[in-house]
């Protein structure tokens, strides 16, 4: 049976770990949950991108212009045309429409993750879609915390947690440290005090501050936007998939 493995820090992952595996990268508070409320929502295409002037000369050079999204410091960039809120990635803005983004967090663990077979993007509001996905998947499967600014979060450890609980559930075996203590977190708290939670932990601390109070709602409602993120690593975009796609993938993963 395939393995399964947690790892709190994109930093904190052995080298050479990734390879021939597929990777969940997990940054709740927002980049994953905003990126499967835009694919939800009917963005064709996105394109992380950990530098900021990368990623302006990027979408200078694409036709039709692109949409720009993403955050330095929790807030919006100048000249962007999005933050990285989840509630500005409705239909009416995203639909068919290419989007440029650049997190402080969750864009890089993405560029840490380019080793991997499959590179799949998780949030609470994809969760069910997600295992289903992983069901089918033959190979070791990390999930691979974002963090914020080089330190661990508690909003991203739980969500492994609880992919820990469902992966289990299907008969994967927790192989590292990390997959225990995030099962554990998880299992000691009470579903209904998830947005308590958030709203302690480290981002949603900082998210309080900006005043994204809503932000930390959304992105603890769990199977809102069940749009499973496919990154392809070589060319570092991510596309849609329906389930049923995304499992057609992963019996040809390994």
């Amino acid at each position: 049976m395939p393995m399964l493995h947690v790892h709190m820090l994109p930093d904190l992952v052995p080298h050479g770990e990734l390879a021939d595996a597929t990777v969940v990268v997990i940054d709740v508070l927002r980049a994953t949950t905003t990126i499967s409320a835009a694919l939800a929502n009917g963005a064709h295409e996105i394109f992380p991108c950990p530098d900021l002037e990368k990623a302006r000369q990027l979408a200078a050079g694409m036709e039709p212009r692109p949409l720009l999204g993403g955050e330095r410091g929790g807030l919006k960039i100048d000249g962007f045309d999005l933050g990285n809120s989840p509630a500005e990635y409705g239909p009416e803005v995203v639909a068919g429409r290419q989007i440029i983004f650049t997190t402080t967090n969750g864009t890089r663990a993405m560029s840490a993750a380019v080793d991997a077979d499959r590179v799949l993007l998780g949030a609470f509001v994809n969760y069910s879609a997600m295992l289903e996905v992983l069901e089918h998947d033959q190979n070791p499967v990390h999930l691979l915390c974002a963090g914020t600014n080089g330190e661990i979060t508690q909003e991203d450890l739980l969500l492994a947690g609880a992919l820990v609980e469902g992966l289990s559930d299907q008969g994967r075996i927790p192989a590292n440290d990390g997959a225990l203590t995030a099962l554990q977190a998880w299992r000691a708290l009470p579903e209904e005090n998830l947005v308590h939670a958030l709203q302690e932990s480290h981002g949603g601390k900082n998210l309080q501050e900006l005043d994204f109070h809503e932000d930390i709602e959304l992105a603890a409602e769990r199977d809102r936007w069940p749009a499973v993120g496919l990154l392809d690593p070589q060319t570092m975009t991510i596309r849609p998939s329906d389930s049923e796609q995304a499992i057609v993938d992963a019996e040809n993963s390994g």
